[in-house]
């Protein structure tokens, strides 16, 4: 039997609100944003990706391992050029390495990385 529902995952940033905007716009979810801490969710309130604010944040670095990306967001998405061109307006950058042909890797505005997949 579960005994939680909901699991939530936050995310560590240098800009809470700037970057629960970003995702914000990407999923198409609403946005809380109460200073140091951030929330994003569907209309139907299903699910939520919260951001803290955090001093002295260490952006990762991907692929390499100096400062391990400890997590990333993999998002469906129909179509890799659009959803491409799409997230590259948000404020996203594609990284230099893309291993798959599937999905691509892409740094979030604190550098984060992330991938959209279509499969």
């Amino acid at each position: 039997m579960a005994i939680a529902r909901f699991p939530g995952l936050v995310i560590d940033c240098p800009d809470a609100g700037a970057l629960a905007g970003f995702y914000g716009a990407l999923l198409g979810w609403n946005v809380k944003d109460d200073g140091d801490w951030a929330e994003i969710r569907p209309d139907d309130g299903s699910d939520c990706i919260s951001f803290q604010q955090v001093d002295d944040y260490r952006a990762p670095e991907w692929p390499g391992q100096g400062a391990p990306q400890q997590m990333h967001l993999d998002l469906m998405v129909r179509d890799l050029d659009e959803g491409e061109k799409e997230a590259i307006e948000l404020g996203a950058t594609k990284a230099d390495t893309q291993p798959g042909t599937t999905f691509r890797v892409f740094l979030d505005p604190a550098s984060h990385p992330f991938c959209l997949c279509v499969d």
